[in-house]
């Protein structure tokens, strides 16, 4: 099985092509900052940087929504590639295909402001109170 679930922001814009033909296809590559786990006061490194790439229409809600800072979950696959560059090198990459990705907080959140729920008063942790009796008013059971 190969499966990834990942959390963490993204370092930079989505970098965004078309694939040439009679029906072009987005491609989307972004690096998506993850942190590590566990102690932070060492001098090492406490992120990985992943490197991402979604075809198709997650390529295109890339484009349209995702940018520098964005906190997004993503699922996808490892692939695992090569080339040889201009120096006659073989380079190897690693990618996470993308399959899902999705928002990981408001966009309020991301600016560092809580917004107010739109509707009714709330409680301490954000949700809105339900005002009592409230079930005789749902058209369902």
């Amino acid at each position: 099985m190969n499966k990834v679930i990942l959390m963490g922001r993204l370092t930079r814009d989505p970098e965004v092509r078309y694939s040439q033909g009679s029906e072009p296809m987005a491609i989307a590559r972004y690096t998506l900052a993850v942190d590590r786990r566990g102690r932070k006061d060492s001098n090492e490194q406490s992120a990985d940087f992943i490197q991402c790439v979604a075809f198709r229409n997650n390529g295109e809600f890339a484009e349209k929504y995702l940018h520098q800072g964005t906190k997004i979950v993503i699922t996808g696959r490892i692939q695992t590639g090569s080339y040889t560059d201009k120096d006659g090198r073989k380079v190897y990459t690693t990618d996470v295909v993308v399959e899902e990705q999705e928002f990981a907080e408001s966009k309020g959140s991301q600016n560092g402001n809580r917004q107010a729920p739109p509707t009714g008063p709330s409680d301490s942790d954000g949700f809105m109170n339900i005002p009592e009796g409230v079930d005789e008013q749902l058209p369902f059971d």
